[in-house]
C-alpha cells in the first residue's frame, strides 16, 4: 500500500504545508510507502519535499490519497474521481461574500471552491477537518463519510528561534503595543481591530502602537481602503510592517502587550496559537473557528463593539492578576498542540479508517 498526500499548492512555512510534512513524518515512521504532489512546489522547500502533481503515480484500490482541501483546483476533480481510497483533510474555503466589493478574481475562486467542495460531498470516503467549525461545514455542503477533528500540526521548535534584535530595540520603547498577525484580507476585518484601537488610544492610553502584520497584494482595494480610513480618521501609529522575515515576526510577538483578533472567519487561525506560545495574551472575536481553537483560552469576546474592545484591552494591559490568569490559561491549552498528541491521533484515525 501508498499513501499520497496532493495539494494545489505547497508554500513555505505555510500551515496547510507544514501539516502536509507532519503527516509525512508520521507516515515514514510507520513504514509506510508515501510522497506528497502539488501542482505549485514553493522554490524555497528543500529539494525533493514534493513533486509534480503533473506525475501522480498510478493508484491501486488498496492505495489512499490524502487531499488537502481549501481552495478550487483542477486538482478537486483529479481527486474526486480516483478509484484508490479517497481522504479529504479540510482547512477551510473562505465565503466568497467577503470578496465581493475588493477582488474579483478571489470572490470567483472561492465560488468555485465551494461548488467542487459540494460536488466531492458524495466522492470522499473519509474526512480530517482541522477544526469542529470546519466539520460542521462540510456537514452543511452534504459530505456523508465519517468525518473526525484533527487539528493543524504547528512545528512549535520553529518558534524558539532568536527573535530579531533590530524589532526588539525599536519597538520595546515603552509603548503599549496591540499586535494582529494575518493576511490583509476582507474577512480578518482589520478594519474592526482598527476602530477598537482608536478608541483605546483615545480613552485610555494616548501611548500605544497597532502592528498589523500580514501581506497584501499591490494596490490591493482592501489595504487601500484601510489605509484610507486611517488617515481620514486620524488614527496615529498604526503600522503595517509588510513582507517581513519570520524572526522579526517573533520578535514582533515578543513586544507586543496584547493580540487582537477581530477576524470573522477562519478555519483555525494558526496566530491564535503562536501568540499563546509566545505570551501574548489573546482577546478575540468569537466567530468560526476561533471558540474551538482557543477552548477556554485567551478572552473570547461577543461583541466588537469598540469601546468594549478597548476597555478589555486596557484591563488585560493594566490589571495583573488577570494577565496572569490569561497567560496560564493559554499555556495550558497549548499542550493539546503538541507534535506529539496530534501525531498520535492522526496515525490512530488513519490505522482504524484507511489503512
Amino acid at each position: 500500500m501508498k499513501i499520497i498526500q496532493l495539494v494545489p499548492g505547497i508554500s513555505y512555512g505555510d500551515a496547510v504545508g507544514n501539516d502536509m510534512l507532519a503527516m509525512k513524518s508520521v507516515l515514514d515512521g510507520m513504514g509506510i510507502e508515501n510522497a506528497i504532489y502539488a501542482d505549485f512546489i514553493d522554490p524555497r522547500l528543500p529539494e525533493g519535499t514534493a513533486k509534480s502533481a503533473e506525475h501522480l503515480p498510478e493508484m491501486e484500490k488498496d492505495d489512499a490519497v490524502i487531499y488537502h482541501m481549501a481552495a478550487g483546483s483542477r486538482l478537486n476533480y483529479i481527486f474526486g474521481n480516483l478509484k484508490c481510497k479517497r481522504v479529504m483533510v479540510y482547512h477551510n474555503i473562505t465565503p466568497p461574500e467577503f470578496f465581493e466589493n475588493y477582488d474579483e478574481y478571489a470572490y470567483a475562486q472561492c465560488v468555485r471552491g465551494y461548488n467542487e467542495l459540494k460536488w466531492l460531498a458524495d466522492k470522499t470516503d473519509y474526512c480530517l477537518a482541522v477544526s469542529e467549525y470546519n466539520k460542521q461545514d462540510l456537514l452543511r455542503m452534504g459530505f456523508i463519510c465519517p468525518i473526525d477533528v484533527l487539528p493543524i500540526v504547528i512545528p512549535f521548535e520553529d518558534y524558539d528561534r532568536d527573535p530579531a534584535e533590530n524589532i526588539l530595540q525599536k519597538y520595546k520603547d515603552g509603548y503599549t503595543n496591540i499586535l494582529f498577525v494575518g493576511r490583509v484580507v476582507p474577512n480578518k476585518k482589520h478594519e474592526d481591530i482598527i476602530r477598537a484601537f482608536a478608541r483605546y488610544q483615545e480613552y485610555y492610553n494616548p501611548k500605544s502602537r497597532l502592528i498589523l502584520i500580514g501581506s497584501s497584494k499591490p494596490g490591493d482595494k482592501y489595504k487601500n481602503h484601510l489605509t484610507r480610513y486611517i488617515e481620514q480618521a486620524e488614527i496615529p501609529n498604526v503600522v503595517f510592517p509588510g513582507h517581513i522575515s519570520f524572526r522579526e515576526i517573533l520578535a514582533f510577538y515578543k513586544v507586543s502587550d496584547v493580540f487582537l483578533c477581530e477576524s470573522e472567519h477562519e478555519g483555525f487561525c494558526v496566530p491564535l496559537v503562536e501568540a499563546m506560545y509566545l505570551g501574548t495574551p489573546v482577546i478575540a472575536y468569537d466567530a468560526a473557528a476561533v471558540a474551538s481553537t482557543l477552548n477556554g483560552a485567551g478572552i473570547l469576546m461577543d461583541t466588537k463593539d469598540p469601546m468594549i474592545t478597548a476597555g478589555m484591552i486596557d484591563r488585560l494591559v493594566t490589571d495583573d492578576e488577570l494577565r496572569k490568569t490569561v497567560l496560564a490559561n493559554q499555556k495550558e491549552r497549548l499542550a493539546d498542540f503538541t507534535y506529539e498528541k496530534i501525531a498520535t491521533q492522526f496515525e490512530e484515525l488513519l490505522r482504524k479508517n484507511v489503512l
